[in-house]
């Protein structure tokens, strides 16, 4: 452990991903989502794939804890439950892809969903059909198909649910609950398949203090009346963060 610790505090380019995890945690606490749009282009920058995934899901995994009771109270657990089954679907294949590709093509693919998600986001693109139980399990495959290659489970998930009829809590509350989720079968999944690296874990541990401070920031700066500006302002970060992510800089 001292040597994993160590060997994090010595990683090439720290503080570039100190940098990133913080200005990720600001964009979380201005709008409750983009931690990984705008962490991952930097991390893939210094880190291999597997270590950039691992150091994401360490850190993520600690701040929305403290609100799964009221997740749990507020949201569906059951359509949690079928995203997740349909993410533990997707995982596997999406891990195996990404252990096939080149660190260039995680990068790309990086960025390249990011952007797309982002250009969905701006534009109101939304699903308009009805919440069938089939469409839930092929939404949370697809999204943890896109976590197990690109580290990037969200995106399906609140394009679905921000055409629901479900009041804004109770989406707010089954996206928490699937990201956690999600975070904790990928973080699985990479161990079994031994892609788990001890000096990223520490690595990701030593993020989660500037990734809570960004958040306690964003949300401190945040004032609901210009609602419309602070979304603007990350969706500009997640756009700097993608554009600068691609391996076209190199």
């Amino acid at each position: 452990m001292p040597e994993a610790l160590a060997g994090a505090f010595a990683t090439p380019g720290l503080w570039f991903l100190v940098s990133g995890a913080f200005l990720a945690g600001i964009v979380r606490g201005f709008t409750g989502f983009g931690t990984a749009m705008v962490y991952l282009p930097v991390a893939a920058q210094v880190l291999t794939p597997f270590e950039a995934l691992t150091t994401l899901l360490i850190k993520d995994l600690t701040g929305p804890l403290i609100h799964v009771p009221r997740a749990l109270r507020e949201g569906d657990p059951a359509d949690v439950v079928r995203l997740g089954i349909g993410a533990l679907v997707g995982l596997p294949f999406g891990v195996w892809i990404l252990a096939q590709v080149p660190p260039e093509v995680f990068r790309w693919g990086v960025s390249v969903v990011a952007l797309s998600m982002l250009v969905l986001l701006i534009s109101g693109v939304r699903y308009r059909g009805r919440l069938t139980r089939p469409l839930i399990f092929a939404t949370g495959a697809t999204g943890g198909l896109l976590a197990g290659c690109v580290g990037l489970p969200g995106p399906p998930i609140i394009l679905l649910y921000m055409a629901s009829t479900l009041p804004i809590s109770a989406i707010r509350a089954n996206t928490m609950l699937y990201l956690i989720l999600a975070d904790v079968l990928l973080l699985a999944i990479l161990w079994w398949n031994g892609y788990l690296v001890a000096t990223a874990v520490m690595l990701g541990v030593v993020m989660i203090l500037p990734y809570t401070l960004g958040n306690w920031a964003g949300a401190r700066l945040f004032r609901p009346g210009a609602e419309r500006l602070y979304r603007w302002a990350a969706y500009l970060i997640i756009a700097g963060s993608a554009l600068m992510g691609l391996p076209l800089w190199d």
